[in-house]
């Protein structure tokens, strides 16, 4: 839950910021002010400031800067023999009285060509004592804010009481860091973001390759697990003394993100919502365990939380689908909120329009989403149906019955309204459940399974239904084959060939979706149109849309023009094979073995129905594949050698739906052989037990043999 929550935190109704960067950042090697980096935050704070942001500066880096521009001075002014003597240190006082105004020159002159005023304010630890003082900063501020104007704060290191710079960290502040936290208290800002030269707070040194980046800190899990390496190489504390700051100021009630001034678009990221960085806040316990699971944690809770939801009464199982329905509903707004953020985002990364597509959640959408829930929910009870009972013996019966497989692991791609019908197919077949989404959707699927979850009941457990948030977590599931009992891919050839090539756990599903429209000589041409129609433009981006289209060399002449008319008409583009491409002037495909999943298509003419089989078996991805005929012997002959998981006659390849199979929902569409095929909906989630009765006079004696 922690994306959700952190968008939450602080990416709505900030209105004032405050923002520290430090020395690492502001200077390069040598000591020279790092003009690019500079440049950029400049941008970013000029953005912000004419967006209706209040920006506050906190800017470290005068010392270094000052000791710099010393160091040179000295050697100008230095006799050789001069130079052959031992150098004493520059006095640190000096170095920030020089390095003060070099800094606030070069911060005039890039705000200036940004069309933006700034202003130089240097405090001391001391004046924080002054009741008067702190007022009198207030009302300086927000004058300075009210005008558009960016202060920019530094302590007046030049003329500080403190022995000298770095050294002491006594007193309100001691450093620019702890003064970033002050000034965000004193000021009442919404926002403290610490820029730093890495990324944000790690377990150990960043270099330690060991290391991994924590991306909230809770203070109950991590103050005595952090070790952290050497301070900055040039500013006060490095980051401990920034971690220090941070939780001062998050406890107090200041939303704070530790995160890389090296990347130029960090600060509009984190403002987005999106995961840079440390967040440290003072509910941070309340999104993420103190805790953590491992992944075997993770499967084993399911499972367990499995049993208890076929311990319960079918009534009870399908009154939890009811309340998940319900759920959804009441939630629309909230979910539709989310999707919003993972959609723009998306938007703004330049995310192709077809998976763009698949995230969005409209209310039509979420809508049927519920709909199609109390469907599954008012179905026959699969769990415990009798398949077969035999009487083998003389008061010896046995019973063939259908049983939950127990834990499923699904991998799926960018699309939550996927993982809602995941997740009710498991509860109504009455398994646990692992479910990894896109990154794309994580807002979206994050606020899904808490809808989810929070409708469960506690004698269940929300534990049912786990969300694994880190791809790093998969190669640990899949090596749990004694725990998860099935895999379900959905996405890339890619990701499914990766998954059958690293786990001994039975995997089910489909690659690719390359659909087949044949349209025979004869056709019912008006019939035709409306069928390759819905098929390629119903839902372009969804597996089961028609990719390739096959035409009957007899409609060349009559018929072949009007069938690509109506496509691109509606805005598709149409690529050919070698013989289309030719007789139709267009650009010719650069594979048949490939899905668009957009407004595209390939159209190929074959001779006869028996080259448009052979085309399928060769190109296809035994998905779905139709032909539309009038011809009775054409069809029967299309259907029975067609080798693909659904073949239709005279119906839209978007017709391979667990929804408009009457299954309710699907967990996927398989194009495996073993153990379910096509549209996967709860069947494909069962497995069969035996049980033996014993009948002795009036009373019977129950024994489960399954195991046995």
């Amino acid at each position: 839950m922690e994306e959700l929550d952190r968008s939450r935190a602080f990416a709505k109704d900030v209105k004032r910021i405050v923002v520290k960067v430090g020395t690492a950042v502001v200077t390069g090697k040598g000591g020279r002010l790092a003009l690019g980096r500079l440049g950029a935050l400049c941008e970013q704070l000029a953005e912000l400031n004419s967006d209706g942001f209040e920006v506050i500066l906190v800017s470290s880096g005068a010392v270094g800067l000052g000791r710099q521009r010393l160091r040179y001075r000295q050697l100008v002014n230095s006799s050789f023999a001069d130079l052959q003597k031992p150098q004493s240190e520059l006095d640190g006082k000096a170095c920030a009285g020089v390095g003060q105004s070099s800094l606030m020159a070069y911060y005039e002159t890039m705000f200036d060509q940004l069309d933006v005023t700034a202003a130089q304010l240097l405090v001391n630890d001391s004046s924080f004592r002054d009741k008067d003082f702190r007022k009198q900063l207030n009302e300086t501020v927000k004058s300075m804010l009210d005008l558009r104007v960016i202060p920019i704060f530094n302590e007046n290191d030049a003329i500080s009481t403190r022995r000298a710079p770095y050294q002491d960290s006594s007193g309100i502040f001691w450093d620019n860091d702890s003064l970033a936290a002050l000034l965000a208290l004193e000021l009442k800002a919404d926002l403290l973001i610490l820029l730093s030269d890495v990324e944000g707070l790690y377990t150990g040194p960043p270099s330690d390759p060991n290391s991994k980046l924590i991306h909230t800190f809770i203070k109950e899990k991590h103050q005595d697990e952090i070790t952290f390496g050497d301070k900055s190489r040039l500013g006060r504390g490095g980051m401990t003394a920034k971690v220090k700051a941070a939780v001062n100021a998050a406890y107090a009630g200041i939303p704070v993100i530790i995160t890389s001034g090296y990347s130029a678009e960090n600060i509009d990221k984190v403002l987005r919502g999106l995961r840079v960085g440390t967040l440290f806040h003072q509910d941070a316990r309340q999104w993420a365990p103190i805790t953590d699971s491992t992944a075997r944690d993770m499967a084993v809770a399911a499972r367990e939380s499995s049993r208890k939801l076929q311990a319960l009464s079918s009534e009870d199982r399908k009154q939890i689908l009811y309340n998940i329905a319900d759920a959804l509903e009441a939630n629309e707004k909230t979910i539709r909120d989310e999707n919003e953020l993972d959609v723009s985002a998306a938007q703004e990364a330049g995310f192709e329009e077809s998976l763009v597509a698949r995230l969005v959640m409209t209310p039509a959408k979420i809508s049927s989403l519920a709909a199609s829930v109390r469907k599954l929910a008012d179905m026959e009870d699969p769990i415990g149906r009798v398949l077969k009972k035999t009487e083998v013996a003389d008061g010896l019966v046995l019973e063939k019955t259908s049983s939950p497989l127990g834990v499923l692991l699904i991998v799926f791609e960018s699309r939550p309204d996927a993982l809602v019908q995941i997740a009710s197919l498991a509860i109504r077949s009455g398994n646990g459940l692992l479910l990894k989404g896109g990154k794309e959707a994580r807002r979206s699927n994050a606020i899904l399974h808490k809808v989810i979850t929070d409708a469960i009941p506690e004698t269940v457990g929300g534990k049912l239904i786990g969300l694994v948030t880190s791809r790093e977590e998969i190669p640990d599931l899949l090596k749990l084959d004694d725990v998860i009992d099935l895999v379900i891919p959905r996405g890339s050839n890619k990701l499914v060939s990766q998954i059958k090539n690293t786990t001994k756990i039975p995997v089910l599903g489909h690659a690719d979706g390359i659909c087949h429209v044949y349209v025979d000589k004869s056709c019912n041409l008006d019939m035709a149109k409306r069928i390759i129609s819905d098929a390629k433009l119903d839902y372009p981006a969804a597996c089961n849309a028609m990719e390739t289209l096959l035409v009957h060399k007899d409609l060349e002449q009559n018929g072949l023009n009007e069938l690509i008319f109506v496509l691109q008409s509606n805005g598709v583009t149409v690529y050919g094979g070698p013989r289309a491409s030719a007789i139709l002037n267009i650009p010719e495909a650069r594979s048949f073995n490939y899905e668009y999943c957009s407004k595209a298509c390939t159209v190929e003419v074959v001779e006869d129905v028996y080259g448009a089989i052979d085309h399928i078996h060769r190109h296809g991805s035994a998905h779905t594949d139709c032909i539309v005929t009038e011809d009775t012997e054409v069809a029967e002959l299309f259907l029975r050698q067609v080798d693909s998981a659904a073949v239709f006659h005279n119906a839209s390849t978007r017709f391979s739906d667990g929804a408009r199979f009457g299954l309710g929902a699907e967990v996927g569409i398989s194009t495996g052989r073993i153990h379910a095929r096509g549209p996967v909906g709860v069947e494909g989630l069962l497995t069969t037990r035996w049980y033996h009765f014993t009948y002795l006079k009036h009373h019977c004696c129950y024994v489960d043999i399954s195991s046995q």
